[in-house]
């Protein structure tokens, strides 16, 4: 069982990104299972139609509101997997972690404990899974995320990023996250997918970033009606335009992603780096909407 985490700054793409790739492996007859770890608990709807699932946090506090004895509730006996577990796209096999109410607890820690009771139960052993895809939530900024890290809950992380400077700042935030983790058994780095997002597209400054951090970019996904179109719907790509040049570039991504043995320790970069390539990342800005060649 191959599992991969993918991680990025809030809102750059990864639930498009991670549902899409379940959806060319689960195309190539591959046994996917994809698990949301995001309180929103939306990454699971493009494989289901728009359609929401109960999250293991919702179906936890329901049990806890029924008063159950507190060992049951903690060593999760009385959650059984076809309440959590629903079935999209190809078979894919969706699961939402979920997270606290507003306001309430951790996220990142309600994360690890909702997968922690999916693996309790036994639904890794129960469906057999070739690949496990995490989404995971934003970038690292409490321990409870870093828990995620540090308990090496996937076999490889990657982080999607676009060329703007807050992507790219949260992207080294979670290398540091890796880094610090890593060389005692947690997730490592197998590389950047570089997602564009709005008029800025700037392929070669995400592969400078990747080449100094230590890894490279596996996957170049461009702007596209087609997966607007797509997830208004409730479909991938993959399903809704077979045929597209977009779901073609998930398709060559996912197969790069099973085929690659490789993960590192990134060196994420100083704030001096980072400011350096902001300047630089301003200055393209300018020159595009001025007429410019950002490129």
């Amino acid at each position: 069982m191959l599992s991969i985490a993918f991680y990025g700054k809030g809102g750059i793409g990864k639930s498009t990104v991670s549902s899409n790739i379940a959806a060319a492996l689960a195309e190539q007859g591959l046994k996917v299972m994809m698990i949301g770890c995001d309180p929103k608990s939306d990454c699971t709807m493009n494989l289901r139609g728009g359609e929401d699932i109960l999250s293991v946090s919702e179906i936890l506090r329901k049990k806890a509101r029924e008063r159950l004895d507190i060992r049951e509730f903690v060593y999760g006996k009385e959650i059984i997997p076809e309440e959590i577990v629903y079935e999209g796209y190809k078979g894919i096999i969706c699961i939402e972690a979920g997270g606290p109410e507003p306001g309430v607890g951790c996220a990142g820690r309600g994360i690890v404990v909702a997968v922690d009771t999916i693996r309790r139960i036994g639904v890794f052993e129960r469906y057999r899974p070739d690949v496990v895809i995490y989404d995971i939530l934003g970038d690292i900024v409490c321990g409870g995320f870093g828990l995620n890290l540090r308990q090496g809950m996937a076999d490889k992380a990657i982080i999607v990023t676009s060329s703007d400077y807050l992507s790219i700042y949260a992207a080294n935030n979670i290398c540091k996250g890796i880094r610090r983790f890593a060389e005692r058994g947690g997730t490592r780095l197998s590389g950047l997918i570089y997602n564009v997002r709005g008029l800025l597209d700037d392929k070669r400054l995400v592969e400078e970033f990747a080449k100094e951090i230590g890894t490279e970019v596996i996957g170049y996904i461009p702007l596209s009606e087609e997966i607007a179109e797509s997830e208004i719907y409730g479909q991938t790509v993959i399903e809704r335009f077979p045929d597209s040049r977009i779901a073609d570039v998930f398709r060559e991504i996912s197969r790069r992603i099973i085929q690659d043995k490789g993960s590192e320790i990134p060196n994420p970069l100083p704030k001096e780096e980072l400011l350096r390539l902001a300047r630089r990342i301003r200055e393209r800005v300018k020159r595009s909407f001025s007429g410019g060649n950002n490129g």
